[in-house]
């Protein structure tokens, strides 16, 4: 595998033709933004290129979406290229069945990405894949339009907790700063309104619930919070609604690890950890499989969810002092 500068891989897009950006199962704001930032930049050259997500893109992140975003391509790809996935297991199963041994070229932001790709462009300080997207974007023969720019915007405005999170530092502001002097009229604003504060009445009711949820360990410093699809239900909120709930359990003071478990289907938890400072959640995820940042990462466990929980705390008994 070849690790390549930002210079490097705006080279190797300029060379490619026909290309499928794959991003990662249960989209987020960042894969989400920096597939269609990067169709924005391969169409501007005049190539094809086309989003392949395994689950689809949620309808809040429509905005995002040029109309055809959400029909399957419609031509065979010269290049595959994975944006924000650390791990081809990420792409989903018939995802990974299909483009796995295929992609050229990985643009990631984790430091825990397992390489599967011959090229890679790849900054583990960056705060979001929407960051080195940015970088990249400097040198490609491309203008910055507005929809380049709401979709760099919402990538990495997910990814930082809306500018909250250390991962934001002085070079992701100044990136920020930059897309709002070249393009004002994208609403910015609004993004921060739809990404942090618009939510579903279902979930409003749901959030009075998630209290009662919590469980406490290791004397309040672990907090767990397991969301099953029964609860979901009852409340009538989809997976898509309930992005941004892995920081929840992390609100209760003194804590020091934060876990949400999310069932996506009988028996499969996707599972969400997050470190207020000290304890290593990537170490722990990666014992069960997963990966992620330093300060927040992820992993799948499967089983009840008694069992899924007790797979969960025996890891984190484990590696809490790794």
């Amino acid at each position: 595998m070849q690790e390549l500068t930002p210079k490097q891989a705006a080279d190797w897009l300029i060379q490619c033709e026909d290309a499928h950006i794959l991003v990662h199962r249960s989209p987020d704001g960042d894969c989400t933004g920096g597939g269609f930032a990067l169709l924005h930049m391969l169409r501007q050259m005049g190539k094809r290129a086309a989003v392949v997500c395994e689950d689809g893109i949620p309808e809040r992140y429509g905005f995002l979406c040029p109309p055809d975003a959400q029909a399957a391509p419609d031509f065979a790809p010269q290049c595959v290229i994975s944006v924000d996935v650390a791990d081809k297991k990420l792409l989903g199963a018939r995802t990974e069945a299909v483009y796995g041994e295929r992609v050229d070229l990985c643009i990631d932001h984790h430091m825990s990405n397992v390489p599967f790709s011959p090229y890679r462009c790849l900054n583990g300080q960056a705060a979001a894949a929407c960051e080195v997207l940015y970088d990249i974007l400097q040198h490609l023969p491309v203008t910055l339009t507005d929809a380049m720019a709401a979709c760099l915007y919402t990538g990495i405005a997910t990814d930082t907790g809306c500018f909250q999170f250390d991962n934001a530092r002085a070079a992701t502001h100044r990136a920020i700063a930059d897309l709002m002097e070249r393009c004002p009229g994208v609403p910015y604003a609004w993004i921060n309104r739809q990404m942090f504060a618009v939510k579903s009445l279902g979930r409003l009711r749901l959030e009075q619930r998630m209290v009662d949820q919590l469980e406490i360990y290791r004397g309040g410093a672990c907090v767990l919070m397991c969301i099953t699809q029964a609860f979901m239900q009852q409340y009538q909120v989809d997976e898509a609604e309930l992005e941004g709930i892995a920081g929840f359990p992390l609100q209760v003071a003194g804590a020091e690890v934060g876990i949400t478990m999310k069932e996506k289907e009988p028996g499969l938890f996707r599972v969400s950890m997050r470190s207020a400072d000290r304890v290593n959640v990537a170490a722990i995820c990666q014992r069960l499989g997963g990966g992620g940042h330093v300060k927040a990462a992820g992993c799948q466990v499967t089983g009840t969810a008694e069992a899924a929980k007790r797979k969960l705390l025996d890891a984190i008994m484990e590696g809490w002092n790794d």
